[in-house]
């Protein structure tokens, strides 16, 4: 399927960020689990490639601009049991200091990983509660818990997105609707190159020696919490790779 938004019998999950690493990966573990995935993102040809692999929908989302997450909220609706939303769509650009902030580094951080989490939830909030079993997942980070130097900008991003899903736990108490953040270390997937705009060189230093954790690990993470009984409720899961210590400390063979 790619975009038609016809009902489904499965139950629909959206996911975030969906073209690629952690999002694509949490698309296919999903639906191997009988989710109905929804794919949103910009690069809709690679969703498109995804969606008839998870036999999932594609549809187009920035979640960036307020009016492309209300089209692609109706168009999901249309779909039927909303019951889950993978929070995975964000990232990281750029390494300056405070001192030296890009403005427009900040600016992309916050409104892809703070206002774009903002937008996607409260709007498919009312279809989750009235599924009767909703399930909201964010991937934050561990740059969410800690802060390091030359991240200042990703870090506060994190450390507010983690906020942002921490309060809905309080807010939705009583609702049918669970809340889980999984917050990972290193990660090897697009995110370093995105990071350091292009530079396979410096994206690739970042793992040298050692072994990082795998969009499928976290993928399967994401599955495994959502699959828990109705009542059980996985709050927060921080994974890193065995060689990592913190944000900053790792042991390198």
């Amino acid at each position: 399927m790619t975009s038609p938004t016809t009902a489904t019998d499965r139950p629909v999950v959206v996911v975030t960020g969906a073209s690629s690493g952690i999002g694509a990966a949490s698309a296919r573990a999903l639906a191997a689990d009988g989710w109905h995935p929804v794919l949103g993102a910009r690069r809709l040809d690679r969703l498109r490639e995804i969606a008839d692999e998870t036999g999932g929908t594609a549809l187009p989302l920035d979640v960036t601009d307020a009016a492309s997450v209300e089209t692609f909220v109706g168009r999901v609706r249309d779909l039927g049991n909303v019951r889950g939303l993978v929070n995975n769509a964000g990232g990281a650009k750029g390494t300056e200091t405070v001192m030296d902030a890009d403005e427009e580094h900040w600016r992309w951080m916050w409104e892809s990983n703070v206002l774009g989490t903002m937008r996607i939830t409260k709007g498919l909030l009312p279809s989750l509660i009235a599924s009767g079993d909703g399930h909201v997942v964010t991937i934050t980070s561990i740059a969410g818990l800690e802060t390091y130097d030359g991240g200042s900008g990703y870090t506060s991003a994190k450390h507010a997105e983690g906020a942002l899903h921490r309060t809905l736990r309080g807010e939705l108490l009583g609702q049918p609707v669970r809340l889980t953040e999984i917050a990972p270390g290193a990660v090897e997937t697009e995110f370093s190159l995105v990071r350091f705009g292009g530079d396979t060189e410096r994206a690739d230093k970042v793992y040298d020696g050692i072994t990082p954790l795998t969009a499928d690990d976290v993928a399967a993470t994401v599955a495994f919490a959502m699959s828990r009984p109705s009542h059980v409720n996985l709050d927060t899961i921080v994974m890193k790779p065995r060689d990592q210590a913190s944000g900053m400390r790792f042991y390198r063979q």
